[in-house]
């Protein structure tokens, strides 16, 4: 099963006041393994970055001038995602933003339902606690050191790591199809088995490993 893992900065927080998408990074996972397939680009938004979104991610309106506008990537970033499930930490933002440069053009709107929101999980497994990607990390002992900034392909690496924990939270249980030799891990999109049947030696393989044993201790304790 390949999988997304997405993530944008932009000019500011809400599309309402005309802000624009200035970065994207997505990473591909394939059974929650990241692959060596990423997409990534800065966009020139044509407008100017609030001063508040400067602080979060450091992106310069004279840096930003110079890069590709959306219509010059949507293509390539299209065909990347394509078939695929995004993963996305408070999709809400990022998908308002990504719809919005797609409105613009023209383009179909990505569903919501093709989405898992690792904000929504982990709200759910953890009530009531902080559950930024900062507080994930710290929750699931990831180094997050690199993250002075918000940035689109480190936030997608960090992300990767934090879904792989949130995605993998069920105990083992018996699988009654595959009998009681087997133990299951499983969640929502995949299941592994376990052999779990206890096996005995027999007679001549408890000789045998006594025989080793005797034979390579130094101090032997069978005779």
């Amino acid at each position: 099963m390949k999988e997304v893992i997405l993530d944008t900065e932009t000019t500011g927080l809400d599309v309402k006041d005309g802000h624009r998408i200035v970065e994207i990074g997505c990473l591909e996972l394939d059974n929650f393994v990241l692959t060596s397939k990423k997409f990534h680009c800065y966009l020139n938004p044509e407008r100017k970055v609030s001063e508040q979104a400067f602080k979060v991610h450091g992106y310069t309106d004279i840096f930003l001038s110079s890069q590709k506008k959306f219509y010059e990537v949507v293509d390539e970033f299209l065909n990347f995602i394509r078939d695929k499930k995004l993963v996305i930490h408070n999709a809400s933002f990022d998908l308002s933003h990504l719809n919005n440069e797609l409105a613009i053009l023209g383009k179909k709107k990505i569903n919501e339902k093709n989405v898992v929101d690792t904000l929504e999980l982990a709200r759910k497994k953890f009530p009531g606690s902080q559950n930024s990607l900062d507080a994930l990390c710290k929750r699931y002992k990831i180094d997050n050191s690199r993250r002075v900034k918000h940035t689109a392909l480190i936030d997608c690496e960090l992300l990767s790591k934090v879904y792989v924990n949130l995605a993998d939270q069920k105990e083992p249980k018996f699988d009654l199809e595959m009998g009681d030799n087997f133990l299951v891990s499983e969640n929502k999109d995949h299941k592994v088995k376990y052999f779990n049947k206890v096996i005995q030696p027999t007679e001549e393989e408890l000789k045998s490993h006594k025989n080793f044993l005797k034979n390579n201790l130094k101090k032997n304790f069978f005779n």
